[in-house]
């Protein structure tokens, strides 16, 4: 019997579309890392950190309400609007789903589904370098501002010690590449949407990088990159990345979810909110950190009060 024989067809099936999404995107991943390497310039010195050198440790990192205040694909979909990609009611409809998902502070199935059918539907017919351009103007317009400066530090914590840091997220993968150049991170696991000829199908390559799909995608990128698990780190809000961050020997749970923020606790994994400027649960947080989630704390105290003026 083969390795998913025992499951039923239907489990089978998904547990096949999640495998085959997690290879698309870690292969995704790393030809973007590749890329970036080739054209970096020489390293200026060796970085002062207690774990510098261990090439066989990384960084994996939610996206979604971890590195960022809101869903990066809802402000994507801002950006496509003012550029005429779609009308008024759809923009109504991604202005919801990103308001419950500010409001609810965790990703609803249904909310992100119809996101993403409606993304992979704007996009259809058109070609991905002309996304990718679209995408450094929205990061600039609607992304850049809204990264946490406390996890912003947690990755530079990991880069200083000679680490590499990947996103890990359900957004479109050309978008997550972007935002990680940005950051200066290594690169990004993402939901990869088919194209043929450089030109977007309207359909996706396995299914979207959400859950159990992120492990595989990580576990993937692991075995390509020969890295040990138990001496890597992941970073996430959700529940719903559980998968993920057990895969890991140093999970983090950041701006957790009520079930994340239980889970975390009953295992004892480290717990910092930036959100609130919450101290961490746990000791052992890079100093660097403990500076952002003050910065963080306070850009949300000010965003906070400019709403309610």
């Amino acid at each position: 019997m083969g390795a998913l024989g025992w499951l039923s067809p239907r489990r089978r099936s998904a547990t096949a579309r999640s495998v085959l999404a997690g290879e698309a995107s870690a292969e995704a991943a790393r030809k973007s890392a590749r890329a970036a390497e080739e054209t970096a310039l020489p390293d200026s010195g060796e970085p002062d950190f207690p774990v510098h050198g261990d090439e066989r440790a990384a960084a994996f990192f939610d996206l979604d309400n971890t590195v960022m205040q809101g869903a990066a694909i809802f402000h994507f979909g801002r950006g496509l609007y003012k550029r005429k990609f779609f009308e008024t009611r759809d923009l109504a409809r991604f202005a919801w789903q990103q308001a419950y998902f500010r409001l609810a502070g965790l990703e609803d199935p249904e909310h992100m589904q119809d996101a993403r059918d409606s993304a992979l539907s704007i996009v259809k017919g058109h070609r991905v370098s002309e996304l990718k351009s679209i995408g450094e103007e929205i990061y600039d317009e609607y992304m850049a501002e809204r990264i946490w400066p406390g996890t912003r530090a947690l990755a530079q914590a990991h880069l200083d010690a000679g680490q590499k840091v990947w996103l890990v997220t359900a957004a479109p993968v050309e978008i997550a590449q972007v935002i990680a150049r940005r950051l200066g991170l290594t690169g990004a696991l993402g939901t990869v949407a088919e194209s043929v000829g450089g030109v977007y199908t309207g359909k996706l390559v396995g299914e979207p990088l959400h859950g159990p799909a992120k492990a595989e995608a990580v576990r993937a990128l692991a075995t390509a990159e020969h890295l040990d698990l138990s001496r890597c780190a992941a970073y996430s809000d959700s529940h719903n990345d559980i998968p993920m961050l057990s895969l890991v020997g140093h999970p983090y749970a950041i701006n957790p979810d009520s079930k994340l923020r239980k889970h975390a606790r009953e295992l004892e994994w480290r717990l910092r909110d930036y959100r609130t400027g919450r101290k961490a649960a746990k000791v052992g947080i890079p100093a660097a950190a403990g500076v952002g989630a003050v910065a963080g704390g306070t850009a949300a105290a000010i965003a906070l009060h400019r709403r309610r003026r």
